[in-house]
């Protein structure tokens, strides 16, 4: 086989979105209205039968923490978005990752969409859907069965939302909210913005649905439990949904660095803080999010949604981390790795001779929603480089000092109003600023050890490369 036929290259930019806007276009030329939406929901149970022949390991902490028990369901809900020209499918499952591969499966039984975005919430109280958290080290602890009904429950969802797609009209509402997260890494810099869109019937109060974002890692019942749940997710989702009697959404944002609720103190009704990893905290915090949801619905204002364009980009991210080098050695972590040849944008399949670097092929992508952008990140994103927040100077123990500071994602969109959507598609571990890399000693803040975080990342290179996909995939002339 020759080298130009091994060569990987990947396309610039998926133009579906932007021919729907056309579409919209000469809609508008016949009359019709394109600042109209569509919006439906669906939703599918995933949860996995704990009680069979198989152990449920359950993903997020460490090796072999088998499931004994189901708490709450788990579920994977669908939004499907449609003007005159084209639609979108939002799909957010109670997991802690799925991988591009699956992705891409997923979208070849959905034909017809400008774009289809699978988000997880990146929960870790669920089974491991991504095999690193099996019985040991060596292997994995994905069920394939499993991941199967995932994906078929992933798709009967979007076709339900698409079936019952009905006018609607749409408001947003924002707060920011730090007394509700905890960050676990310094510099201490909180993605703490509640985003909800309420969806209502055209000419009415009446809800048909809503769209959180929200940026905090679903772990709130702590690395000793064993029974399987949505984590403050179920709760909030169940609670605004008998409360508002509609469905209801949320997407998990910017959470890398470590946005969190654990070691914060959650306080009942009374005063009385709660213990830490329990149902309690977990039930409290999640109602007390829940309130915040429905202030935002009160206050929320009008946001038109149309055209709907849709965006994405593949690029590759060299693979650095030697656990994961290792794990894809042994078969525990299951996808496909390519060799390095120093372009984002192409790389080379692998043969029989090891290369000198490997790395992974992920996706950017943007949705531009009418006044609403909504940026689409692989992984778990640290809020400094989402809010333009890199330290400046940076720490004199971090591994790269001279390291640029990457352009902000938020920097580039140009809406009124903005979302972000992690885990979006595909699961890469934490984005870090490079400049705040800091395996090596001395370590930054004086600190007598690393703190946590690069031990999940593929490598110091993913953020300055994503950062950069993602500013030429909105903004594509220089």
């Amino acid at each position: 086989m020759s080298q130009r036929s091994r060569r990987c290259v990947i396309g610039a930019i998926a133009l579906v979105g932007l021919t729907a806007a056309g579409m919209a276009g000469a809609a508008e030329e016949k009359g019709d209205r394109t600042d109209r939406i569509l919006v439906g929901f669906g939703g599918a149970d995933i949860t996995p039968n704990v009680s069979g022949p198989k152990p449920v390991y359950m993903a997020g902490f460490g090796q072999n923490r088998q499931a004994t028990a189901v708490l709450d369901p788990l579920k994977a809900r669908a939004i499907v978005l449609k003007d005159s020209g084209g639609k979108v499918a939002l799909v957010s499952v109670d997991l802690i990752g799925l991988f591009l591969e699956e992705t891409v499966e997923i979208r070849r039984h959905l034909p017809g969409f400008a774009h289809v975005v699978v988000s997880c919430t990146h929960n870790h109280e669920g089974p491991d859907t991504m095999g690193l958290w099996g019985k040991n080290a060596f292997q994995s602890g994905i069920d394939e069965g499993y991941q199967r009904l995932v994906r078929e429950r992933i798709i009967e969802a979007v076709k339900a939302a698409d079936r019952g797609a009905v006018p609607a009209e749409a408001r947003i509402g924002v707060a920011r909210l730090p007394d509700l997260l905890a960050d676990g890494r310094e510099p201490y810099v909180k993605q703490d913005e509640l985003v909800v869109l309420t969806f209502c019937k055209v000419g009415s109060e009446s809800p048909l649905g809503l769209c959180i974002q929200w940026n905090c890692h679903p772990e709130t019942l702590g690395s000793r439990n064993t029974t399987i749940s949505a984590d403050f997710v179920g709760p909030l989702v169940e609670t605004l949904q008998r409360r508002r009697q509609c469905p209801a959404v949320l997407f998990t944002g910017a959470v890398g660095g470590l946005m969190t609720t654990l070691g914060l103190e959650v306080r009942d009704a009374q005063g009385r803080a709660l213990p830490e990893n329990s149902i309690e905290k977990t039930e409290r915090y999640a109602a007390l999010l829940a309130e915040q949801v429905e202030k935002l619905m009160r206050e929320g204002q009008p946001a038109r949604l149309a055209p709907i364009r849709a965006r994405h980009r593949e690029v590759f991210v060299p693979l650095d981390n030697p656990l994961y080098l290792l794990g894809r050695t042994l078969g525990v972590l299951r996808r496909e790795a390519f060799a390095w040849t120093g372009n984002p944008d192409k790389a080379e399949t692998l043969g029989k001779v090891a290369p000198q670097r490997y790395c992974l092929r992920t996706e950017v992508g943007w949705l531009s929603l009418g006044e609403l952008d909504v940026a689409l990140i692989p992984g778990e994103i640290y809020p400094e480089l989402v809010l333009g927040k890199v330290q400046d100077p940076p720490d004199p123990g971090a591994d790269f000092p001279d390291a640029p500071i990457e352009r902000a994602i938020y920097a580039d969109l140009p809406g009124r109003w903005r979302m972000i959507f992690g885990l979006a598609n595909d699961e890469i571990g934490y984005i870090l600023p490079k400049r705040q890399w800091d395996e090596k000693p001395p370590f930054c803040y004086g600190r007598p050890k690393s703190q946590y975080g690069e031990v999940n990342s593929v490598g110091p290179d993913a953020a300055p490369i994503l950062c950069e996909a993602f500013r030429r995939l909105v903004q594509p002339t220089p």
